[in-house]
């Protein structure tokens, strides 16, 4: 599954328009307008297509958690966290991160939009899918399983 896809579908399963989208990217500090969404939207094989990369579709999610979340506070002393880059080993964990920090979600939840979807998964198994790579209970997202999880997305948002 491309970043392109990702993109395409978070938008439609929590219906943003196109200035909520632009927002989210200037939120993480990337300045883009409407057409340069609109070819971020855009299929493959459509003219004008731009591919996304990691970093932009990473910034595109931290700035849909600054839209939901609002900026997290840095307190006296400290120094600011920067955000997690993406990168292209386990990106579809990355990107459920991003989904579940952004929508405040609980591990029954995420059990709930699967299950949306109609597929069945343990609160083990989400949680599996939080730990790092190389420990025990590591468990890789699959395309299949992120595409699923974002069609359960649509149904729970798009009601």
């Amino acid at each position: 599954m491309n970043n392109n896809d990702v993109l395409r579908r978070f938008r439609y399963a929590l219906d943003m328009s196109d200035k909520e989208v632009i927002d989210a990217f200037k939120e993480s500090g990337h300045i883009i307008d409407k057409e340069g969404v609109l070819n971020l939207l855009k299929k493959d094989e459509e003219e004008g297509f731009v591919k996304c990369n990691n970093k932009l579709l990473g910034m595109f999610f931290d700035g849909v958690i600054v839209q939901k979340r609002g900026r997290q506070e840095v307190k006296p002393g400290e120094t600011p966290r920067k955000p997690e880059v993406m990168t292209s080993n386990n990106i579809n964990n990355q990107i459920l991160r991003k989904i579940k920090i952004a929508l405040n979600l609980k591990t029954e939840d995420m059990v709930a939009v699967w299950e949306a979807a109609d597929i069945y998964i343990s609160n083990s198994d989400v949680t599996a899918l939080f730990r790092k790579k190389g420990q025990k209970n590591y468990k890789e997202c699959l395309d299949k399983f992120l595409r699923t999880f974002l069609k359960g997305l649509a149904v729970k948002y798009r009601k």
